[in-house]
C-alpha cells in the first residue's frame, strides 16, 4: 500500500477535514512524506474532469464533491434531507439523544457496525450536531436544538424513559471496557 492510497482511504472516511500532522499521527510518517502525497493527491484529483477533489483549508484537507457537480449533488442532498430516516438512522439518532454526548467510537460499540455515513446525512439533516473535546480529540454528537423543537420537548430529559436508558448499566459496562471484569460484575450483581 502506497502512502497516498492510505490517506487517500482516511480522508474518504473521515467526517472532517484533517490536518497533515493528524494525517501523519495516523500513518506514522514523517509530516514531510505525508505532504507531499497529499500534493500527488492534490493533482490527481483537482487537474481534470474528476467527480472528487480534494479540498485545502489552510492545514486541513478533506475530499469533496466537486464544484462542478454542484447543481446535482445540491439536488441530491436536498432529497436526502427531506427524505425518511432509514431504520439504522433513527437507532443512531436514538442512541445519541439517550447517550449524548457521544462518541462515533461509542456509537459503533454499541451499534456494532460503521457509523460514519448515518453520522454525515444525520449531519446534513441538522439532527445533530458534533463538538470536538481539545482535551481527546474527539468529536461528541448530541441532538440539535430544532430536533427537540420538531420533538416537541425542551429538554432531553423529556424524552420517554430518558432516565432509565440514558443511565443503562449493561450498556454502561460496554462503553467503559477499562476494568471490564469490574463492570460486567457489578451488572450481575444490581441485576439480581
Amino acid at each position: 500500500m502506497s502512502l497516498s492510497s492510505e490517506i487517500e482511504s482516511l480522508l474518504f472516511i473521515a467526517n472532517k477535514p484533517l490536518t497533515a500532522n493528524k494525517l501523519a499521527e495516523i500513518v506514522k510518517k514523517e509530516k514531510k512524506d505525508v505532504e507531499e502525497a497529499l500534493h500527488e493527491l492534490m493533482a490527481k484529483y483537482n487537474g481534470g474532469a474528476q467527480g472528487i477533489a480534494l479540498m485545502r483549508d489552510g492545514s486541513k484537507f478533506e475530499l469533496v464533491s466537486s464544484p462542478d457537480n454542484a447543481n446535482v449533488v445540491r439536488e441530491y442532498l436536498k432529497d436526502e434531507q427531506t427524505g425518511e430516516l432509514t431504520k439504522p438512522s433513527l437507532e443512531t439518532l436514538t442512541i445519541i439523544a439517550y447517550r449524548a454526548p457521544v462518541t462515533k467510537g461509542e456509537l459503533e460499540m454499541i451499534r456494532g457496525v460503521n457509523c460514519s455515513l448515518i453520522l454525515r446525512n444525520l449531519l446534513i439533516k441538522g439532527l445533530i450536531e458534533g463538538e470536538e473535546n481539545s482535551k481527546d480529540k474527539l468529536t461528541y454528537y448530541r441532538i440539535t436544538f430544532d430536533f427537540m423543537r420538531f420533538l416537541g420537548i425542551n429538554d432531553v430529559k423529556e424524552l420517554p424513559d430518558y432516565e432509565k436508558l440514558n443511565s443503562d448499566n449493561n450498556l454502561e459496562a460496554l462503553l467503559h471496557e477499562d476494568g471490564e471484569e469490574e463492570n460486567v460484575e457489578k451488572v450481575k450483581e444490581e441485576q439480581g
